[in-house]
Parts: C-alpha cells; structure tokens; sequence
C-alpha cells in the first residue's frame, strides 16, 4: 500500500458539554496539528499517489470554515471532540476526492486517515474506505 500525507493546522476556540470534560466544559482553546494521509494499492499513470499540492489545498479549502472560530458557533449543537473533528474533516477531504479537487487520478485513493494531534502526547483519528 503507497500512502502520500499532507499537514496543516488550525486554532480553535470550543467547550465540550457534560460531566465527562471537566473543565473542558467551559469556552477554552486549542491548536491542533492534522495531518491526512491518503492510501492506495497502486499508483496512478503519473507514479503518484495523489498531487501533494492538490491534497495541501483541498486540506487548506477543510479546515478554512475551523480556523481562528468558535467551533460552539460554526458547528451548533455538536460535541466538537478531536475525534468528532477527525471525522468532519475525513468527511471534506472524502468529498474532495469525489469531487475532483484531489485531480482525476486521485479516483484511485482507497482510503483516507486523518489525524487530529491534541499535543506532543496525545492524538486521534480517523480512518476509513472511501
């Protein structure tokens, strides 16, 4: 399996309601490292897994609505965990490569991980088919 990943960042402001977050239950804030790492049995026509350009805008285009927000505000009613966000970006990046803004060859791609870096110690992601 060949895998090409690309990393951005964003800053985030958000509260994580219920018993379970402590005082993460009150408006705080977070810069997460996210990288995404696409997948694939083979290469395309070009030998590559997917334009690393394309993947570092499409990723750029994701996290743009998350950057420097209130997550409470642009995501209304959703527990905005670093997992919940490893899925919502997954979910944008899968989009992308459906819609063409990976390039054509990047039909191929198999499988999308992302991975949300909470700090040097802590991370989640999600992976899956696409």
């Amino acid at each position: 399996m060949y895998a090409v990943e690309v990393r951005d960042h964003i800053m985030i402001a958000h509260s994580l309601k219920g018993e379970t977050f402590g005082p993460a239950q009150a408006l705080h804030g977070a810069t997460f490292v996210v990288d995404v790492a696409f997948f694939r049995s083979d290469l395309d026509e070009d030998d590559v897994v997917v334009d690393i350009g394309r993947a570092t805008d499409a990723l750029k285009a994701a996290l743009k609505p998350l950057n420097y927000a209130n997550l409470d505000e642009v995501l209304p009613g959703a527990r905005t965990t670093t997992e919940f966000l490893c899925r919502h970006i997954f979910d944008a990046m899968a989009a992308a490569r459906r819609d063409g803004a990976l390039g054509v060859g990047a039909i191929g791609i198999e499988r999308i991980r992302v991975t949300l870096h909470e700090s040097h110690v802590a991370r989640a992601w999600f992976e899956a088919a696409v």
